[in-house]
This record gives structure tokens, sequence and C-alpha cells, in this order.
């Protein structure tokens, strides 16, 4: 969960350090305060996109951080309350017992399974990357600076936005109005079914499996082209295999025969050099020119200090250090005048390297810039003959491969849209139960499957009935729909045909609310979803956000006090202006301060009256979160109860 945020000279926010509750954080403040800039620094640290026109003005970078733990979400309700409350009270009660039967009962829980399993796998990621988090807390980072540059960083540590975004998707899941968009975009519905469902391994395995089909299919299709066209291909391949092999080329050949062309070229200047060092060592005559000979001068000086050995020895090594720079200049000598008559003028041999070269480049032009490309070249066009000469025994192969496909792929189609079915059943009776809560108390809510018959397609045998062949690509065979008759008397039709932008608003939260506790990102934030909605709905809002905290931290911005009044930690947020520039203050509310918030919100004035009922509504959300958790703790014991007895 997220424990700190730290965010500077982001937009109009100077400097700002929030420590968050576990369970419910509350955002509130007047249109324009700066709510949604908090949530812009929020999804930056995610990774997400953002730019330089968020550095505060006068500033040359902005940053965000984040702290989180990354260990198991403390219990919003306490399990070894639910083992006390429910034991006779004359039986003496050990706690250490009381604590391990609340651990028991805790690991049976599904949502503390995927817990779990989210853990499992944040881990992995981690440990992919290199990660190290200190004492199970990660810190997340991103700098924006003023050119556009941004730098992410988790723990210190300099790293892509990618990885960013990875890490982060499993600490956070941010969902804004824009979001309320994807509900009324009907290729997004299988998605969210599919998540309901928990079918996404299945799916993913499916699309592994149609990839492959799609790539055998493509190569099927190209073998069974016009066998004119195959002719001409596969004579035209064995013109290139032919002319490229040739050539007989080799890697690093441009690079010798370059080094042999210089040398050639330079014939006459190499012969001259040779005679000037041959000269300057040994004082013959190998050219043109008198010399002095370095080497006799020196062999001078080393029968001097020869005897100037004999008569102190501390001079020996010297003497042979020169005796040795002598014997290695002679060879020097040597070898030049070696290497000298070896030079020759050779015009056929400098023609036909100029030919090589020449026929090098041009096969560079047609097959590749390199040697190295052009004799992979030629392996992928020998893999292509074979392939065209040996058609009619692949033809039959890909053929046989097909059919196993279609019906491996069948199989697995099948088997998905059958899990959708059951899913989307329960879906629908539990979006229902949501919308009433939500004051659609009468609409009615489907989930729509129909399936494409193609011959081409795969064998399934949808719900029971006739084998038959239907389109199928990377979801499987299913074109999946939302439907809602929001009025009594109403056929069902596509929400994009009917739902208001309130209705829409509803049907996302009450899908959100659903899916949520399928999902195992530890923080959830919600930016104004209550967009459309007042009233009563407000106080069921209010209600399911609050639920969220069972196996969620959420973070929440809205316009609502009835929402407002569930919050286990409340912030204002407010605009000043301070040296004459505009800053965003948030301020964690004390509870007559977030009583006079809340009465704010309410009314715009605050009077006696309207403290008076924001007193009252504090109030009954307290009582409501009491009596919710007691009923969690009562169902939790009649659930262990059954369990027990099971067990006996």
């Amino acid at each position: 969960m997220l424990l700190e945020l730290n965010i500077k000279d982001f937009a109009i926010i100077d400097s700002l350090h929030l420590r968050l509750n576990r369970q419910f954080n509350v955002f509130t403040g007047e249109t324009g305060a700066g709510k949604s800039i908090i949530i812009d620094a929020v999804n930056a640290l995610l990774g997400g996109k953002i730019g330089a026109e968020f550095v505060r003005a006068g500033c040359e970078r902005a940053t965000v951080e984040g702290i989180f733990s990354i260990e198991a979400l403390p219990p919003v309700i306490d399990e070894t309350a639910e083992v006390l409350a429910h034991t006779n009270s004359s039986t003496p009660v050990n706690l250490i017992e009381a604590i391990e039967q609340a651990e028991t009962t805790r690991q049976h829980r599904t949502a503390d399974t995927e817990s779990a399993d989210a853990l499992i796998a944040l881990a992995s990621l981690l440990h992919e990357y290199d990660i190290d988090p200190e004492d199970g807390t990660l810190i997340l980072s991103r700098d924006i600076f003023r050119s556009g540059r941004t730098v992410a960083r988790i723990n210190g540590r300099a790293l892509s936005q990618h990885v960013l975004q990875q890490v982060a998707s499993w600490l956070v899941d941010i969902h804004g109005q824009s979001e309320h968009m994807t509900l009324l975009r009907p290729d997004q519905h299988i998605n969210f079914l599919d998540r309901y469902a928990e079918v996404l391994p299945l799916r993913d395995e499916l699309s592994n499996k149609v990839n492959e089909w799609r790539n055998a299919r493509k190569t099927l299709q190209s073998l069974l082209q016009n066998e004119r066209e195959q002719e001409q291909r596969a004579e035209f391949l064995r013109f290139e295999i032919d002319e490229i092999e040739r050539a007989e080329l080799h890697v690093g050949e441009i690079e010798e025969l370059e080094e042999e062309r210089k040398v050639l070229s330079n014939a006459e200047r190499l012969r001259e050099l040779c005679s000037l060092i041959y000269g300057a060592l040994q004082g013959s005559d190998l050219g043109d020119g008198d010399f002095t000979a370095s080497l006799d001068q020196l062999r001078g000086a080393q029968r001097d200090l020869s005897e100037l050995s004999r008569l102190d020895a501390s001079m020996e090594e010297l003497n042979e250090t020169l005796a040795e720079a002598i014997y290695q200049l002679e060879d020097v000598a040597t070898t030049v005048s070696s290497y000298q008559s070896d030079i020759e003028d050779n015009p056929a041999r400098l023609t036909e390297i100029e030919d090589r070269l020449d026929l090098i480049a041009k096969l560079k032009r047609k097959y590749g810039a390199s040697i190295e490309e052009i004799l992979q070249r030629v392996e992928q066009d020998r893999a292509e003959l074979d392939t065209i000469v040996n058609r009619d025994e692949l033809v039959q192969k890909l053929q046989r491969e097909d059919g196993i496909y279609r019906k491996d792929i069948g199989k697995l189609a099948d088997t998905l849209s059958q899990r959708r079915r059951e899913a989307a059943q329960t879906l629908a009776v539990a979006m229902e139960e949501q919308l009433n809560d939500l004051n659609m108390r009468r609409a009615r809510f489907q989930v729509e499957m129909i399936q494409v018959p193609d011959e081409n397609g795969v064998p399934s045998t949808v719900n029971g009935e006739p084998l038959q062949h239907y389109a199928c690509d990377n979801t499987g065979i299913d074109h999946v729909q939302f439907l809602i008759a929001p009025n009594p008397g109403e056929p069902f039709k596509p929400l994009t045909k009917i739902a208001s932008g309130g209705e829409t608003s509803r049907l996302m939260l009450a899908l959100k609310t659903i899916l949520a506790g399928a999902d195992a990102t530890p923080t959830l934030i919600f930016d104004e979803i209550d967009s459309g909605i007042s009233g009563r709905s407000g106080q069921v809002v209010g209600e399911k956000l609050w639920q969220l905290t069972l196996n969620h931290q959420v973070i929440c911005v809205t316009h609502l006090p009835q929402i407002a009044a569930f919050a286990d930690t409340h912030y204002n947020v407010n605009k000043q202006i301070i040296d004459n520039r505009t800053m965003t203050i948030v301020n964690e509310l004390r509870p007559e301060q977030r009583m006079r918030e809340i009465s704010h919100i309410m009314g715009g004035n605050v009077t006696e009256f309207s403290i008076k009922s924001a007193e009252e509504m504090l109030a009954r959300s307290e009582m409501w979160k009491e009596n919710w958790k007691r009923n969690v703790l009562q169902s939790r014991h009649n659930h262990k109860q059954q369990y027990n007895q099971q067990i006996v």
C-alpha cells in the first residue's frame, strides 16, 4: 500500500508531503483547487505519460516520490476479536491460541490467497530487475525536467519507464472519469467479463495457439499460390544462390583485400622508407644518399661501456642493456632489408584486387550491407528454395497441422466460452444487485455472447449445439457486449445507446465494486468516479467504496459529502496565493475541521443547521461501518463453524 506521497514543484504544488491511511482516504476541495493535480502526480509516479508543462514555473524539475509497503495489508477487522467474541466467556482463552485460530481463518480466504499470489508475482518481477526491497518497502520516484526528459527510480536505482510501469501496476490501480468511456466501448466488454471469470491465463494460452496457427496458415497459403509463380520464384532463388556461391565470399575478406591494395599501391614509397631506415641503422647505401651508421656509433659506445663495467662491476647491468638494444636494432635492420627485397610492383594483382572489391560491392548493393548479411541471405534463399522444391510434402504436412491446430483451438475456445457463459450469468445477477443499491432498482443487466459461423474457423459445440465452425481471434470465438434495460418493460439494448452519464457512472462503479473483490492490487484510487451521482446513491457509493477497504487501501477524490463522511482520513485541498504565487495546500482534517468541511460541501455556507446535518451524517457513517464489521465477523464465525462441522 501507499504509505507516503511526496510532491515537489509539480504544477501549482510547491511542496507536499502526505502520510496515507491504510483504509479509506478522501480528498475534497473546491473545483480547481488541485485535487486532480495530485492524481496527475500519482499517475506520473506510476510511469504514465507526463510533459514538461507540469514543471512548476521558475523551476528546473518536478519530483514525485511514493513510499510503498509490499507486505500484506493489515486487517481492517481484528481477527482476534472474532475469536474472542465468539468464545464462551466462562472458558479461559489463551491469546496466542486465539491469534493462531484467527490466522488459520485468514489463510482460508480467497482474497488473501490472491494477495499472496500477487506478492509472489511482484517478488519475481523485482528479482528479474535486481531490485532489492528494504524492509518490505519500495520507494518509487519520477523526476520531470523542463527539457521534457524524465528519470524513473526504484529504491534510488535509475530504471526505464517501462520497468517503472511494470512494478507500479502491481501496486496501484487508478479509476478515473475517463475510464467510464471504456464501458461504452463494446470491444472492451470481453476484457471486463474475462477478468471477472478469471480466465485470462486460459485466454493467453488460446491467444498463443492462435498466433501459431496464423503463422502456419500464412506459410500454407504462400505454398498454395499459383504453381507458375512458385516455379518463377524458385528460378529466381537459384540465380541468387548461384551468384553468391560463385563469388566464394568469406568473412573479413574486404579488410584483407583493402590492406593488400594499400601495400601494392604504395610500393615505391615503401622501398624509399626501407632505404632510409636501413641506411640510418647500418650506414650502407640501399638507395640514394650517404648515411651515418647509427649502429657503428652504438657499437663503439658498447665497447667503451664494456671496459667501464670491467673497472666498475656496478655498470655491468647497463652494459648488458646496451648490448641487447644493439642486437634488437640489428634485427630491425635485417628485417627491413628482407621486407624491401620482397616489395615488387604487381599491376596485375592490383587490378585483380580492384575487380574483386567491385564484385563484392555489387553483391552488397543487391543482397546485404556486409558479407555477413550476404551469407545470411543465401542461407535464407536455400531454405525457401527447399520449401518450394518439397512443396507437395510440406503442403500435406501443414494441412495436417492446420487440422490439429483448429481442433486444439476449438477445444480451448469451447472451454473458454463455457466459463464465460457461466460467469456472465453470475455477473448479471451481481450487477443487478449492485445497481439496485445504486438507486437503479428495477434495471436489468445482461451479457450478450454471439459467435460468427465460419467454415474456415475452428470447430466448437456452443452451448450444447451441434458441432459447427466459428470465426476465432486471439480472444476466442465469442463477441461480448453488455446490455441493459434501465426501466421495466423495455427490451435489452447496448449500453452505448441508452446509458446516460449518471447511469454510466453507476454502472462503472457497480462493475468496479464486483471486480475489485478479485483484484489483488493493494491500492485503488478513484478520481471523481461519483460524477453524475447524488443523494441516496451517494450514500451507497460511500458504503461500497469503504467495503473495498477490507482487501484494499482506497484513495478517493470526491465532491459528495455522503462519500466524504465514510473517510478514515480526510484531506482538504485548497488553493492559496502566497507571495503573489498560487499554491495548492493539502491539510489532514481533525474531527471538528472535518465536520465543517462536510457542512461546507453540503450547502456552501456553514450554518448551525448544516453543522448539525454534517454531524448526523458522520455519525450514521460510523455506525454503518461498525455494523458492517460486526456482520462480517458474524459471517466469518458462521462459515468457520460450518467448516469445522464438515471436518468432524
